[in-house]
């Protein structure tokens, strides 16, 4: 149990010092290049299914959007991993996950769709706040910091983007990413 809680509080430290990083320097992040954000995702698909593990999550990964995308990958990567883990979490066992980077006319997007548990309409408005948790209870399930969609939300401003959440009780959650 020691381990397991010193593991935990180094998740929180970790978490804590990326969003202060983000929270104190809004403006555009450093670092900025084009790369393969084909390989990016792919990388978080095959991650989310060795987290799945015997739960056999059915996991969908569908890319139609340019392959290249301008941007800081380390910052966009702990962005999407967040949102994909979340479904992983936050879905029972044998439910279904699409992962998928699209482009329409309004932009780029990446957008995780799941067939979880759902979220209440009241809780959205407040998802993105730090240490924010629709069940205190369900974070010694889930291993979560209460600060991972506090990190989504940073580093999409940072990227001129924006999060959109739909959710229902029951049947399930969309996060898609809106660059445009």
């Amino acid at each position: 149990q020691m381990y397991e809680q010193a593991i935990r509080m180094e998740r929180i430290i970790s978490d804590l010092l990326l969003l202060s990083r983000l929270e104190i320097n809004i403006s555009a992040p450093e670092q900025v290049e084009s790369f393969d954000i084909y390989a990016l995702i792919k990388d978080i698909y095959q991650d989310a299914i060795a987290l799945s593990g015997d739960r056999k999550h059915h996991i969908h990964l569908k890319l139609t959007a340019p392959q290249f995308f301008v941007g800081n990958r380390s910052e966009l990567q702990s962005a999407f991993s967040n949102l994909v883990f979340n479904a992983i979490n936050y879905t029972p066992a044998e439910g279904h996950i699409h992962i998928k980077w699209y482009q329409n006319k309004s932009g780029l997007h990446f957008q995780v769709e799941d067939t979880g548990i759902g979220i209440e309409a009241s809780h959205i408005p407040r998802l993105t706040e730090r240490f924010y948790r629709v069940d205190p209870g369900r974070t010694r399930d889930t291993g979560g910091t209460g600060l991972g969609l506090a990190i989504v939300k940073h580093v999409l401003l940072r990227h001129h983007a924006h999060l959109y959440i739909k959710s229902t009780p029951g049947k399930g959650s969309t996060f898609r990413c809106d660059f445009g």
